[in-house]
């Protein structure tokens, strides 16, 4: 009993993608150590990628075999303009991390999306971002000295003389 499914907007480029990416993937595991043994470091990811290729290909194939398409529209339904933005913030925030240090780039990304998603004020955004950046700042690199990108803002200075205080 086979059921009539329609393809949905974009699904025949993402399985492509996903059919590509796997026929990467075999070939950056069979870099590792080639065919040498089953004992191998690359073996296990060869194997896996390998069946990465099988299945996506034969969901790719199956795809292109369905003639008929559904009403969804791929800006509208699939990819909707809030998160194509909100992914270019996450894109800018990754690229201006390391340059700018771990506060600046937080602060001016969580006011960004604050603002473009809650549509709200500025002052309620800085307000909310300072304060949510506060507690993760003192949970991750104070109490859990996890290292953060430093950037243009003198941390180890600062506190430095808060240690000073104390």
């Amino acid at each position: 009993m086979h059921d009539k499914r329609k393809r949905s907007a974009g699904e025949s480029i993402f399985n492509a993608l996903m059919f590509l990416a796997s026929l990467f993937l075999l070939w950056s595991a069979y870099d590792i150590a080639g065919f040498s043994s089953l004992s191998s470091p690359g073996a296990l990811p060869m194997a896996v990628a390998f069946a990465m290729v099988v299945s996506s290909g034969l969901i790719l194939l199956g795809n292109l075999r369905t003639p008929d398409r559904d009403e969804t529209r791929f800006l509208t339904d699939i990819l909707p303009p809030v998160v194509i933005v909100v992914t270019l913030l996450i894109v800018a925030y990754g690229v201006l991390l390391v340059p700018l240090g771990f506060l600046p780039t937080s602060v001016l990304f969580m006011v960004l999306s604050i603002m473009f998603l809650r549509r709200g004020g500025l002052v309620y955004a800085v307000g909310v971002s300072v304060f949510s950046l506060g507690i993760v700042y003192v949970i991750f690199r104070l109490i859990f000295s996890v290292l953060l990108p430093a950037g243009i803002v003198p941390e180890g200075e600062i506190l430095a003389y808060f240690r000073g205080l104390f």
